[in-house]
Formats: C-alpha cells, structure tokens, sequence
C-alpha cells in the first residue's frame, strides 16, 4: 500500500507541475515563462524520475523466474540427519534465532540502508512450506523463488544456491520431518518500501546470485581443502571477508569482515575453539550479531578442518579489514 500511495502522488504531482511548466512556457511574459516554465519543469522532472525507478524496481522484483524442479524427497533417517546437520551449521543463522527453524527475525533490520522488511520464514509445517512442493522448496534453495514466484531477496543474495543437489534433498527432507512450531510469517516474507524500490530500479542494490539449472555436487566429506572450497561457495563468509578472503573492502554489500588468512599462524585445535566458543587465541571476541560463529561451529571437527585446510593456502594482502 505504502509504495502505490508513494507512486500515485509522485505522478500526480510530476503530472500537475509539468502542466503548469507547459502553461507558463505560453506566457508571453519573459519571466514567467523562462523562470515559472524552467522551475516547474525541474521540479516535474524531480518527482518523475523516483516514479520512474519505483515502477522499474518493481518490475526487477518481478523478473527473477526458474523452473520448479519434478522430484519426491525420500524421507530416509540417513537423509534426515545429514538435513540437520546442514540447517543447524547453515540456515538456523537465519532461520532458527527464536526456535528451530521458526523463523521471525527481520533482516532487514542488518542491511546498511532501511529499504524494508525481509522476515527470515517459518520452515515449520506451521509456516507456508507445508504447502510447497518438493521442488518449490529446490528452488527456493537454489534460485531465490518461492511458490508463487515471488523474489525472495535475501536468499537470492546468499551462497544457499550452492549447495549440492544431494545436500538440498537432505535438508528438504530434515525440513519436512520438524514439528510445528512458532507463529506463521508474512506471506511474501519481504515487503520493500520506496526507497528500496528507487535503489532496485537504480541498479544500487545487488540483483541477485545468477539463476542456474544444473546440477552441483559435491567432493567426498573429509578434512580437505577440496571439501573446504565446497563449504565455503555455500556459507557467506565473503559477503564480509572478501571475495578472496583476504579481508573486506569499503563499500561492501555486508560488514567489514577480517582478512582470515590470519588462521595460517593458528592451530587447528584453536581455529574449532574460536568457533565453538566465539573466543580466538588472541582473546578476542567475536561479535555474534555480525558473525554468526554460534552456527558455523555446529559443524563436525572433520568440517571444520576442511575449512581450516582450505583456509591455511589463502594469499597474503596488504588490505586487512580491522576487526
């Protein structure tokens, strides 16, 4: 409601001063028509371009399409459990601050510009998925498209696309076997106001991971820098660290995260402790609001040392983020 009202009068008021813009342009008096017809015009012009990026912002939004894959999820206890371990490590972040995976908490409450709100979903029966298919939870997953076809912002910006087709099938499985819990939430989960819809329109705010319809997998589980590159193209660690990992830069869509190649001077033992207590070996302690280490450290000791692994070759840079 509040971006149709915000529409309606920016056109109603670009529309009434470029009436009166052309009007005072057919005044033979020199100063109304040169000054009055130039101040009206400016003005006019001023209303109509944020009009014109809301209506381009929506239709942005509702550009984002992917196919629904066809498939049933076998509700095995293997698949059960492995879902588990990826939603308490990887979506309970998000999705699990007030329960498991109850969802509520607004998001965009943490992006550096108000440009609405984005609830993170119930995934409980008592949410919509309940109601979703096998594939439309795939997609949502793996493009940021919910049943109805709605963007859903914040997953279209994550990494969750990343995740292999084996490893998504789990967690819809794990998804579908949780009871009931917490309150359902808003339905689309994300509501942009006017400013947001400017920034859409503007190209100012990220459009999104790119749809893709093949297929991931993913290296064998072990202590590996191999199967730390995997765990890493899903987590989000360089929305603050960097593309590289080498520390964020000015500007950046998330926090200024640390360069991490400061875990070559650690132990593997202190790199799992940092993460299973938010405490690193200098006594520093990381900011759960920003770092979402809590998560991070459900992980297995065997996960954990494939990021380590996988962490311990990073290339020096000369620009550290301070944390």
């Amino acid at each position: 409601m509040l971006n149709a009202f915000c529409l309606t009068i920016l056109v109603v008021l670009s529309a009434t001063l470029a009436f009166w813009a052309m009007r005072a342009w057919r005044s033979k008096h020199r100063l109304l028509k040169w000054g009055g017809g130039s101040l009206a015009g400016l003005a006019a012009a001023a209303f109509a371009l944020p009009a014109v990026l809301i209506v381009a912002g929506l239709y942005k939004l509702q550009a984002r399409h992917a196919p629904v894959p066809d498939l049933k999820i076998a509700m095995t206890s293997e698949q059960i459990h492995h879902g588990q371990t990826i939603a308490s490590a990887f979506c309970g972040a998000c999705h699990s601050s007030a329960g498991i995976l109850t969802g509520g908490r607004n998001l965009g409450e943490h992006l550096p510009v108000p440009i609405g709100r984005m609830i993170a979903a119930n995934l409980t029966p008592a949410g919509q998925l309940s109601r979703w298919s096998d594939g439309e939870i795939f997609r949502a997953i793996r493009n940021g498209v919910d049943a109805d076809g709605h963007r859903l912002i914040i997953m279209s910006l994550t990494n969750a696309g990343k995740l292999s087709d084996d490893d998504i099938r789990a967690l819809i499985a794990y998804i579908r076997s949780v009871p009931a819990a917490g309150e359902p939430t808003p339905n689309p989960p994300d509501q942009i106001n006017p400013l947001g819809l400017v920034m859409v329109g503007a190209g100012l705010f990220p459009a999104g991971r790119p749809v893709f319809t093949g297929t991931v997998t993913a290296p064998s589980k072990a202590a590996t820098a191999e199967y730390g590159a995997y765990i890493l193209s899903y987590q989000d660690c360089r929305t603050c660290h960097g593309a590289n990992l080498t520390g964020g830069v000015p500007g950046q869509f998330g926090p200024l995260g640390p360069n991490l190649a400061v875990v070559e001077d650690w132990k593997l033992e202190e790199f799992i402790t940092t993460l299973r207590t938010g405490v690193d070996p200098n006594g520093y302690k990381l900011d759960g609001s920003l770092m979402p280490w809590r998560a991070i450290g459900k992980m297995d000791d065997e996960e954990l040392g494939a990021i380590y692994a996988y962490l311990k070759h990073l290339p020096d840079s000369p620009h550290v983020a301070a944390p």
